[in-house]
């Protein structure tokens, strides 16, 4: 008999109150990179009914137009009824920034006898796994699929009257670790007040849960659309939001670890940032190379110091060579230092915005270098294998 486990992840629209703020402040750093690639960012956000706080540490020869910055990301998010609880012309934006501690940026600053140090101690995680072409776990690509078909029908008018705020939540059951079936998708959708709550639901079942989810739907599958009855009271007017809150959305859907690092509003010398997009970069090309049907890689950092503190691979007893051998050639191709990531996945471009909604990783774009795989087939050539393994879990959908 198989072994059956279940596995749950979620996905927010860019209207929620949490992404909001990641774009803002992601917005920030892109407008200081197209500047200043030096920029030293770290800028977090807080929104509540028509307000948004942007403070932090800058140290720039670059100007942002925080107040701008702010109004044109609510305006492109769709924030522009004052219906859904902020609007982009209205809301008010409070700025608080200073600049960067002069400590810090004695470790992390270059010298001709020093190479740039880390920007902060922690660990950082990144993963891979040969459930999906993107090697992500289905439970998140799906649910982000979810949200982004929200998101995609909103903008273009097809299902009318819904606002920018949504969620979507997927549980998978797999057996003996292989995805079979959905067991339960759940939908909350802001909308307008005069919109049929029943006409809704069948246009979100019809046009979002149905093309993304059919194939791995049956009769037993619970689908539960605005369960609450309905979804009005939305965006920072329901729930005020804050910057990186959502690290679970943003990473893996809860499976793997997480160090506990936000991604948004951080320059790439923050190693919570760059150091878990190298994390995801090596977990990658170690099962793209087929060493192993799922790699989950741990890094830390010491502030002030370039070379990691540990460098961890684990295959969970999936690795078709010695786990040894694979920490091995990850440590002789994958320097991973701040200066070999951000050089190497060449970082600092305004190319963050768009990372702060719908996932940082997985995603098919050439801005997203940490995606690539371009270190796979010499791992595999190395770890002695004459051509790539086949997948055992890996689907299409």
């Amino acid at each position: 008999m198989a072994n059956i486990t279940y596995v749950t992840s979620e996905s927010v629209t860019e209207g929620h109150p949490d992404k909001i703020c990641d774009q803002i402040s992601d917005a920030i750093l892109d407008s200081l990179f197209a500047q200043d690639p030096y920029s030293r960012v770290a800028v977090e956000c807080l929104t509540t009914t028509g307000l948004v706080v942007v403070a932090g540490e800058v140290t720039t020869k670059g100007y942002a137009d925080i107040q701008g910055i702010a109004r044109r990301t609510l305006k492109d998010i769709g924030y522009t009824n004052p219906q859904f609880g902020i609007d982009c012309e209205d809301a008010g934006v409070l700025v608080s920034i200073h600049g960067q501690s002069a400590d810090i940026a004695q470790g992390v600053n270059e010298s001709s006898n020093k190479e740039q140090g880390a920007g902060d101690q922690g660990m950082m995680y990144g993963f891979a796994c040969n459930e999906t072409p993107e090697l992500m776990p289905l439970p998140i690509m799906l649910a982000h699929k979810l949200t982004g078909r929200l998101s995609e029908l909103r903008k273009k008018g097809i299902i009318h009257g819904l606002g920018p705020d949504g969620k979507s939540q997927v549980s998978v059951e797999y057996h003996d670790n292989i995805p079979k079936r959905l067991s339960a998708v759940v939908i909350a959708q802001q909308h307008l007040d005069d919109i049929s709550e029943e006409d809704l639901k069948e246009e979100i079942r019809k046009k979002v849960i149905d093309p993304v989810c059919g194939k791995w739907i049956d009769e037993n599958t619970r689908v539960y659309i605005n369960a609450t009855g309905k979804f009005v009271i939305g965006g920072p007017e329901g729930d005020s939001g804050v910057t990186g809150r959502k690290i679970i959305a943003d990473t893996y859907g809860g499976v793997g670890r997480h160090g506990g690092g936000a991604f948004s509003g951080k320059d790439p010398t923050k190693v919570d940032r760059s150091g878990a997009y190298a994390a995801r970069y090596v977990a990658k090309n170690v099962v793209a190379a087929g060493l192993a049907n799922k790699c989950e890689v741990q890094l830390s950092y010491a502030i002030g110091i370039a070379q990691p503190t540990s460098v961890n691979v684990d295959t969970f007893g999936t690795n078709k060579v010695p786990e040894a051998k694979i920490v091995e050639l990850v440590k002789k191709h994958f320097k991973l230092t701040p200066r070999w990531i951000i050089d190497h996945l060449n970082l600092r471009r305004p190319i963050y915005r768009k990372t702060a909604a719908y996932g940082h990783f997985g995603r098919e774009d050439p801005d997203f270098t940490w995606e690539k795989t371009d270190l796979a087939e010499t791992l595999r050539l190395e770890a002695g294998l004459s051509k790539p393994l086949k997948a055992e879990a890996k689907i299409v959908y």
